[in-house]
């Protein structure tokens, strides 16, 4: 029972983990209409400028963290304004080869900039776990979990309850029509690709806690293609349950199912659950259906 709860409790709390990537593929999706195949780049690229600030300089790490993210914001705008700023109003297809090209780009740049081999990433939040009744819970996840539970909210509040989540809403469903309601439509693809860039550094912040960080680390942005997927490309909030209930599958599979078959089954559910969602449920459980007309 002591190892079921653990595997639960930890598979929950890592879920929470590949949501908080996950919302940065909806955040963008939401803002722009671009699926950013290259998130997982981003949160190699965020992590980083973490470990360049942190470990490079002699600041305090609560001046160290937010000059990190002021440096992910910078990064966002930029590679919004090289990348993607030319392409508004373009077919959706040139958006996407674009995200792919990014993916190679970002791939290139870092192994170019800092090299192919595994850096130590400094220990933002404690890394002693809690024990409860012989039930281990790892604390970064768990301070992770928490922020993105609060960060889930307070983006649905402002894509839903605000005038400018609203108009970036407006601006991912037809670029021209926002344009003819005065919405700017290359402030929505900046505040996009920001927030993106911002969620990919806390992301790698939580998932490279006290470890080590290389240019592998974005495997994490395709495991959380299928949390995405599941709840939605729309439904931020819904990425919770569908991360909480993709990361107890994984833990639970890895648990028990891997010792059995002798076999690494764990790495491929995730992938193996995004291919029957695209077959049975394209739009995900919470996600908008739309309805075209030919």
């Amino acid at each position: 029972m002591t190892l079921f709860l653990t595997l639960v409790i930890n598979g929950a709390l890592q879920g929470l983990l590949y949501a908080l990537v996950a919302i940065g593929f909806s955040v963008i999706y939401r803002s722009s209409k671009v699926f950013n195949i290259a998130q997982g780049e981003l949160v190699v690229l965020g992590g980083f400028l973490v470990w360049l600030v942190v470990t490079g300089t002699a600041l305090p790490l609560y001046f160290a963290l937010p000059l990190s993210l002021v440096l992910a914001v910078a990064s966002g705008w930029l590679i919004e304004r090289i990348f993607f700023r030319r392409l508004i109003g373009e077919q959706v297809f040139a958006m996407v080869m674009m995200s792919i090209a990014l993916l190679i780009f970002m791939r290139g740049f870092v192994l170019v900039v800092f090299g192919a081999h595994v850096r130590s990433f400094p220990a933002i939040f404690p890394t002693k776990p809690i024990i409860v009744s012989g039930v281990l819970v790892m604390r970064p996840l768990l301070y992770g979990g928490i922020l993105t539970v609060l960060i889930a909210f307070g983006l649905s509040y402002l894509f839903n309850r605000t005038r400018t989540g609203l108009s970036l809403t407006a601006v991912a469903e037809n670029h021209r029509t926002a344009m003819d309601l005065g919405i700017s439509v290359r402030r929505a693809s900046q505040i996009a690709w920001t927030l993106g860039m911002v969620l990919a550094t806390i992301g790698a912040v939580v998932a490279m806690n006290g470890n080590s960080i290389n240019f592998l680390a974005s495997g994490i942005g395709f495991i959380a293609i299928p949390v995405a997927l599941l709840a939605g490309l729309e439904a931020i909030t819904g990425m919770l349950l569908a991360g909480v209930l993709i990361g107890m599958a994984e833990r639970l599979t890895a648990g028990y199912l891997d010792p059995l078959i002798g076999a690494n089954f764990a790495s491929v559910l995730p992938y193996l659950l995004m291919l029957l969602i695209l077959t049975f449920r394209p739009s995900g459980f919470f996600g908008w259906k739309t309805i075209e007309r030919i």
